[in-house]
C-alpha cells in the first residue's frame, strides 16, 4: 500500500490524541501485579497495547507480541515472576533485537529463562516462579525499558530490589515515569543515589487509573505547526503540563522553532486543552542531546531540515535497535528529499545544510510507525509526499491518517 499526501492550504485542526502507549503499557503490568479487578481506563488502542492486554488477559502458552518492543521487555519480567510456562516471541525483526541484558539480570535474580533460538535474542522460554530479589547491577546505556521492566516487578520480590545502573543512563525520563506510576499504585520506590533505585518489598494497591494522552503523538502536530505557512491553528485535549512523559519535552524543543504552547487550564496536574500558536522567532541552528527522548528524534530531523535549520543531534545510539535502524533509515529517506545527513559514531546525526538532487521517491517506512508519521508533515513544504506501507502507524497512533484527513489533508491510494 502507498499513500500520496497533499497538505491543506491552511492548517486548522482540533485533534483527539491517542492515549499514551508508554503509560498504558506500564499501567497494565502494574495492574496485573496488583491483582486488581478493574482495568485502567482510557487505554491506548494501538497494536503494542493490544498485544500486551491480550497476553495478560488470556495468558496463552505462546505469546506473540509481533513488533512490540515494550511488550517484549515488560512481559518478559512479568512472566518471570508469574507461575506458569510460556514462550514469548515476535516478528523476524523482534528476533533480531537484543534482550540478553534483561535476561541475564532476571536470571541473576533466580528466573528460569532459556533461549528458544539464538542466544541473546527472542524467542524466550520462561518458567515463572517467585523470586527472592536483592541487589542487582544492570547496564543502563542500552534500553531504559530493561530498567523499567525490572523496577515494576520489584515490589513483588521477597527482598525487594536495589538496582544499580552502570554506564550512561539513557531515557531517564522514562525511568522516572515508571517510578511515578509505581508510586501511584502504592509502591515504595525511588532513587536512593544518582545511579541507584531502591524498591521496597510491599504489594501494589489496586486502584482505578485513567491514562492521559500521548505526548509522542502530539509531536507530529507540533511538526505540522512548524512547517505550515500562514496562521495555522492546532488544538488538542488530554495533555498535562506537568506530565511525566519524556516526550513532553516537545513543547520546549518546538518553542525554539517558533511553536508556542498554551495550556487552557491553571492546574498543571490536570489534563487540559492545549492550543498551539506560531511565532516568527526561530533558532538559526539547533543542537540537542536526545538521550532522554529518542522517540522524537525523527520528528525533529525532518522538521529542522525542511525549515532549513542546521542541527547536531546526539544521544541517538538506541535508534539503531528500534523497529528498524532509524539512523540509517533517516539518512536514506532524507536523501530522497534532497538532504544529506552525516552519521557520527552511530550516536549523532548532523545536517550542516548539505543538499543533493531531490528524487521525491516514495518514503519507505521499514515497519516503523515513527518513520511514517515524521515524514507525512513534510507535505506542508512539498507539492506532495508518498509514503509506503502507511498502515504501520497502527503500532502507536491508529487514527493518524484519519486525523490528517479531518485536518484537511488529501490522502489517496497510489
Amino acid at each position: 500500500m502507498q499513500y500520496i499526501i497533499k497538505a491543506p492550504e491552511q492548517l486548522n485542526a482540533t485533534v483527539k490524541l491517542p492515549s499514551s502507549k508508554s503509560i498504558s503499557n506500564r499501567a497494565l503490568i502494574i495492574h496485573a501485579l496488583s491483582q486488581g479487578g478493574v482495568l485502567p481506563q482510557n487505554l491506548s488502542v494501538c497494536d503494542d497495547t493490544e498485544v500486551m492486554l491480550h497476553a495478560l488477559m488470556y495468558r496463552p502458552d505462546v505469546i506473540d507480541i509481533r513488533a512490540a518492543g515494550t511488550a517484549m521487555r515488560f512481559l518478559t519480567a512479568w512472566l518471570a515472576v508469574t507461575p506458569g510456562r510460556h514462550v514469548i516471541t515476535g516478528t523476524e525483526r523482534m528476533k533480531q533485537r537484543p534482550i540478553g541484558v534483561l535476561v541475564d539480570a532476571l536470571r541473576y535474580l533466580g528466573a528460569d529463562i532459556s533461549y528458544a533460538g539464538e542466544e541473546g535474542y527472542p524467542p524466550l522460554v520462561i518458567n515463572g516462579r517467585p523470586l527472592e530479589g536483592g541487589r542487582l547491577e544492570i547496564k543502563a546505556n542500552v534500553s531504559s525499558q530493561y530498567v523499567s521492566a525490572l523496577l515494576m516487578i520489584g515490589p513483588v520480590l521477597e527482598k525487594g530490589l536495589e538496582l544499580k545502573m552502570t554506564g550512561d543512563i539513557i531515557s531517564r525520563p522514562y525511568i522516572d515515569l515508571t517510578l511515578w506510576m509505581m508510586r501511584e499504585y502504592g509502591a515504595n520506590a525511588d532513587w536512593s543515589d544518582v545511579d541507584t533505585v531502591t524498591v521496597h518489598p510491599s504489594p501494589y494497591t489496586p486502584r482505578t487509573y485513567v491514562i492521559e494522552s500521548d505526548w509522542s503523538a502530539s509531536s507530529y502536530w507540533y511538526e505540522m505547526m512548524a512547517l505550515a505557512d500562514g496562521r495555522p491553528s492546532v488544538r488538542f485535549e488530554g495533555l498535562r503540563d506537568a506530565s511525566k512523559q519524556g516526550d513532553s519535552i516537545a513543547k520546549y524543543l518546538f518553542s525554539l522553532l517558533g511553536v508556542k504552547t498554551k495550556f487552557v487550564s491553571t492546574d498543571a496536574d490536570t489534563t487540559a486543552m492545549v492550543a498551539l500558536r506560531k511565532t516568527p522567532t526561530v533558532m538559526p541552528r539547533l543542537d540537542y542531546d536526545f538521550v532522554g527522548c529518542p522517540d522524537i528524534a525523527q520528528t525533529m530531523v525532518v522538521t529542522c531540515a525542511l525549515m532549513n535549520v542546521p542541527f547536531k543531534f546526539t544521544g541517538l545510539a538506541t535508534l539503531k535497535i528500534k523497529e528498524t535502524d532509524r539512523i540509517e533509515a533517516l539518512k536514506r529517506e532524507m536523501r530522497k528529499l534532497g538532504y544529506v545527513l552525516d552519521d557520527i559514531n552511530g550516536d549523532t546525526l548532523v545536517w550542516d545544510g548539505a543538499r543533493c538532487e531531490t528524487s521525491f521517491a516514495p518514503i519507505d517506512t521499514y515497519n516503523d510507525h515513527r518513520m511514517a508519521m515524521a515524514f507525512a508533515p513534510a507535505s506542508l513544504r512539498l507539492p506532495h509526499i508518498a509514503i509506503n506501507d502507511p498502515q504501520v502507524v497502527s503500532k502507536s497512533y491508529p487514527q493518524f491518517w484519519e486525523d490528517l484527513r479531518q485536518a484537511g489533508f488529501k490522502i489517496e491510494n497510489a
